[in-house]
């Protein structure tokens, strides 16, 4: 038998070997759909924000300390923040998970806009998202203790995504200086493993103080804090014209007053501002605060502001990403029960989407080199650090949009559960192709390297700020 027969055997007896081995994994968390499920479903339940996420990451640390992960609780000084970590040495391959529900969304699971009666919901399916990646962790550990392997599988517990930048606080504290890659999905309305791309961030509370008095007797004795926050808007309005075409500025007044006739003494408004390139969000977020300044010289208020959040945007890494896609292929997408047709239906309808189709939920999007996005993530300042990937699924109706109602009530079903558990399936067998190639950890790295570039030094965009503990409060 020559050289090039022998080699083209092993390469088939390696092909063979990865394949049980796909099959295998897939198989095992398959056995395992409703038990996940129920706990995705518990954590739906809860709909806890940003920083309040106590039952949640409660559950998902019990049940990975039920699977012998050491857990480190409240890490980078952040309660519901935590690290589950099992094996030793490297590779250290991290999975991301997260579990925080967005405000005002509070919806029951069924295609007709009705309110659970709660604070919050899930309309961005980080219950899926931290349920899955528990899942993905739990099974690469099993792989790792049966087939003896060295490394380490750590699921990073990362609250407050929305808006609060909980992962930048463990990237300042250097809780991934170890890690050789990150992996991280994200709950959606299609299957996809493209490199994506998403908006920097910055965003501030500016709180204005005036003097109360009796808006009909007294008015001239009165400074009106919500002067200042409409002089501030309309500044900030004329703005839009004289900054990038593809930037975002974008607020909500958080606080305006509590009566027509009394001269509000405080008032807040709620920024944010977004851009592909986080040195473009510095610049456009200083224009802002002088425009604060102004607006309260302008009004005879007080002016002070507090940073809430702050991300780099998202360094998409193809070399784990070609990796991803072609575990994503090997699972496939979601198959709908007669049923669950019926709600999709229902739910197509009531977003007004005519000629909709269910079949994007069973098919894998075709991988294409970037896909842009004009939304903004904390996994940019993870991406910034170590080599990072990221997927989406159909845990979602095909044409649904995120923080909608639509996503609350899909994300409460057996819909959402099925798509999580094609990304629980991917992330594992990712995560296992990496500690048995770690070549692909040293292109990836070297890939990350070059992009940064090598005088790159992390600075986060939110300062040395302790974590915004109450911003949803």
């Amino acid at each position: 038998m020559n050289r090039k027969t022998i080699l083209v055997s092993l390469l088939l007896i390696s092909t063979i070997a990865l394949g049980q081995k796909a099959d295998k994994i897939i198989s095992n968390l398959n056995a395992k759909k409703d038990f996940y499920g129920t706990i995705a479903q518990q954590i739906w339940s809860y709909a806890e924000m940003g920083f309040q996420e106590e039952k949640s990451a409660a559950l998902l640390q019990q049940t990975l300390s039920n699977e012998g992960f050491k857990v480190t609780k409240g890490v980078a000084g952040i309660p519901t923040a935590f690290i589950a970590e099992y094996g030793e040495g490297q590779p250290v391959i991290a999975i991301l998970g997260e579990y925080d529900a967005l405000p005002g969304l509070s919806q029951e699971a069924m295609a007709e806009k009705k309110s659970a009666g709660k604070a919050a919901g899930h309309a961005c399916g980080h219950h899926l998202f931290g349920t899955a990646s528990t899942a993905a962790a739990i099974e690469v550990k099993n792989w790792l203790k049966t087939n003896h392997k060295k490394g380490t599988i750590r699921f990073y517990g990362c609250p407050a995504e929305e808006g609060g930048s909980g992962k930048v606080y463990l990237v300042r504290e250097g809780l991934f200086n170890d890690v050789d890659a990150a992996l991280h999905w994200h709950p959606g309305d299609a299957n996809d493993a493209n490199p994506g791309s998403a908006l920097a961030n910055k965003s501030a509370k500016f709180r204005f103080y005036g003097i109360a008095s009796h808006a009909g007797m007294a008015p001239e004795k009165g400074r009106s804090a919500l002067d200042g926050v409409e002089a501030m808007d309309m500044m900030v309005n004329m703005m839009h014209e004289h900054i990038p075409s593809d930037a975002r500025i974008h607020y909500v007044i958080t606080n305006g007053g509590k009566a027509p006739n009394v001269v509000p003494d405080f008032a807040e408004v709620y920024y944010y501002v977004r851009h592909n390139n986080r040195n473009t969000v510095l610049e456009i977020f200083d224009r802002i605060t002088k425009a604060a300044e102004g607006a309260a010289l302008g009004t005879g208020t007080k002016m002070e502001y507090e940073l809430i959040g702050g991300t780099h945007e998202l360094l998409p890494n193809i070399t784990l990403q070609k990796m991803m896609y072609a575990n994503l292929v090997k699972v496939g997408g979601v198959t709908y029960t007669d049923d669950e047709k019926v709600f999709g239906n229902q739910i197509i309808k009531s977003l007004g989407i005519e000629n909709g189709s269910l079949e994007k939920a069973s098919s894998i999007q075709p991988y294409k080199s970037l896909d842009p996005s004009f939304g903004s993530t904390d996994v940019g300042d993870v991406s910034f650090t170590v080599p990072t990937a990221g997927m989406g699924s159909a845990t979602w109706v095909p044409g649904t949009p995120a923080h909608s109602w639509q996503a609350v009530a899909a994300g409460g079903t057996e819909i959402g559960n099925k798509g999580m558990m094609v990304a629980a399936k991917t992330i594992a067998l990712t995560a296992i192709d990496l500690f048995l190639n770690p070549a692909q950890i040293i292109k990836a790295k070297a890939e990350l390297e070059e992009k940064r570039g090598k005088d790159f030094k992390y600075i986060p965009l939110l300062g040395d700020r302790k974590p915004a503990l109450d911003y949803r409060k």
